[in-house]
């Protein structure tokens, strides 16, 4: 019998926290879980077997680039993202949308690089993408987005058609709808327009998935891929492979909207449901909100995902709300910037609460871990902490050396693991 996609084991007393599970053909998610991002197919600076020691459930890739490079077309010859880049975890792809969440700001600024010269007498504005390459977009309307590639200089189109076609070449188990991310601040009429923009381009996602859903079982029939995985009749177990779409909510700042768009996306007939929209760059008390205003009209019946969200207290302060999946780069960068953190101890189960207020990081480039043979966290034992001085990574860091940055990213990504253990735990006994 087929596990569903998703189903709830335990909802707390105290909030709209629950635990869960995630099934897709590459895995169970138990949730809440954390996301990380592996925007070009890898887990910066971590080899792909490292992954189930460090309790890595599921991870995040991003369709733009990939798009620009290798090229989906290059990927779905492998059979997949999951085959091209040995990642054995069920994986997220996002839609595109985020790169163009600064569409609203008016700084024009024109890049220089060889490529891109014959469209230096054009004003081009330029998109943010989670701290990546920022890509040129050239023109958005409402049927999609023209951007310029900062790889060869030749442009690309994204519409919600071509999304969801990028994304299925892609492979990833997970797909999001084109969304248009409102940049912060933003006006209440340039908001509005967003989230309409958002809510037509769901529609034409949905009827375009089932389009590609059936082109690709017809396709891989009998096909033949390289590196791929068959069933004993010589074709792709496609029905072992299903795929899921998430719509967006979107709505800025502005109550109003997000209720109104939380309902639409909600009452849509995806397999689950995203909010986006929220920390690109306004404060952390108007985040909250955000996740808050949507929170009652979340369904109780399909997995949530908070997108670009994934500091310790934004994770306890959310989760309560009904969120099951975060997804941010932040435990990966901070720790290829030599941000290592330091966990509190935890003694008993309700300990959890105090995380927020008591994990630390250090910098370890700093001259005081020169000589620091004290382990890199004396209150963690994965194989980082277990091995290797404060001193012998700051010496890695000074000397550049890429060792440095898988150490420091390991650990933090274990510290990960650990919080969300502890996190589980605690929805368990009803204390969050």
């Amino acid at each position: 019998m087929e596990k569903p996609f998703f189903k709830v084991l335990h909802r707390s007393k105290k909030s709209k926290a629950r635990l869960g599970e995630i099934a897709t053909s590459h895995g169970i998610i138990q949730t809440p879980a954390f996301v990380p991002v592996a925007t070009k197919g890898t887990l910066k600076t971590i080899p792909p077997h490292y992954l189930k020691e460090l309790g890595v459930q599921v991870a995040f890739v991003n369709t733009y680039h990939l798009v620009n490079h290798p090229g989906a077309d290059i990927i779905a010859k492998t059979g997949g993202i999951h085959q091209f880049s040995k990642l054995d975890i069920s994986l997220m792809s996002d839609s595109g949308g985020f790169q163009v969440f600064s569409l609203a700001k008016s700084k024009i600024e024109m890049r220089k690089s060889a490529a891109q010269i014959s469209i230096q007498k054009h004003q081009v504005k330029k998109a943010e993408i989670r701290g990546e390459e920022e890509p040129l977009i050239v023109k958005i309307s409402d049927d999609g987005v023209l951007f310029r590639s900062t790889y060869d200089g030749k442009l690309l189109e994204f519409t919600p058609e071509k999304s969801i076609a990028y994304q299925m070449e892609i492979g990833a188990d997970i797909m999001m709808a084109f969304d248009e991310c409102t940049p912060y601040p933003s006006t209440y009429a340039y908001a509005n327009k967003a989230m309409i923009r958002t809510h037509n381009w769901l529609k034409r996602c949905m009827e375009e998935f089932k389009i590609q859903q059936a082109k690709f079982k017809k396709k891989i029939k009998n096909s033949k891929f390289e590196n791929c995985k068959f069933t004993g009749k010589g074709e792709l177990d496609i029905e072992n492979y299903p795929r899921y779409l998430y719509g967006v909510i979107q709505g800025g700042t502005y109550e109003a909207l997000r209720k109104e768009s939380a309902q639409f996306v909600a009452s849509q007939a995806t397999d689950g449901v995203a909010i986006g929209g929220v920390a690109v760059g306004e404060p952390k008390e108007e985040m909250r909100k955000e996740v808050k205003w949507v929170s009652a009209y979340l369904p109780e019946n399909k997995p949530v995902h908070l997108l670009g969200v994934g500091q310790f207290d934004d994770i306890l302060d959310t989760v309560g709300y009904g969120i099951d999946t975060f997804d941010c780069v932040e435990p990966t960068r901070m720790g290829r910037m030599g941000h290592i953190y330091q966990k509190p101890k935890i003694k008993y189960h309700s300990d959890i609460l105090k995380i927020k207020n008591n994990f630390t990081e250090i910098d370890i480039q700093r001259a005081v871990y020169k000589s620091d043979l004290s382990p890199v966290d004396e209150a963690c034992d994965c194989y980082v902490c277990r091995n290797f001085t404060k001193a012998y990574l700051h010496h890695l860091f000074k000397q550049k050396e890429i060792l440095g940055y898988t150490l420091a990213t390991y650990h933090n990504l274990f510290t990960f693991k650990f919080f969300f253990e502890k996190l589980r735990e605690a929805i368990s006994r009803d204390e969050i």
